[in-house]
């Protein structure tokens, strides 16, 4: 059954996002404006709030591997945790099988028992 492609804009404005960051960052610290993300409206007050906070880019990492786990997460779950062929998490998240399975094991995810 094929995995639709419903959020594949959020990742592609993350990636903006970050690539913005890079070029316009100057020095060792990446540093972006918090106008550019968008947060969403429900249910992530929590981490809005710790980002805003931080005085320091770590608020930022937190923020960027939140959200990479949750789009990894989605894409797992859409396509019943397969993370290769065609129909996989890989595909539908735009990236090479083996760096799927690297970011899972960085991030610690694991399949919840049924």
């Amino acid at each position: 059954m094929p995995c639709a492609d419903t959020n594949g804009g959020n990742i592609r404005e993350l990636q903006n996002v970050i690539e913005r960051a890079v070029i316009i960052s100057t020095g060792p610290a990446l540093s972006v404006d918090v106008s550019d993300l968008k947060f969403p409206k429900a249910g992530h007050a929590v981490e809005e709030t710790t980002f805003l906070k931080s005085p320091t880019n770590g608020g930022l990492h937190d923020v960027l591997e939140q959200s990479e786990r949750q789009q990894i997460l989605k894409a797992l779950e859409q396509c019943n945790w397969v993370v290769a062929g065609l129909n996989g998490a890989a595909a539908r998240l735009g990236m090479k099988r083996s760096t799927l399975q690297q970011r899972i094991r960085k991030l610690g995810i694991a399949r919840r028992s049924a």
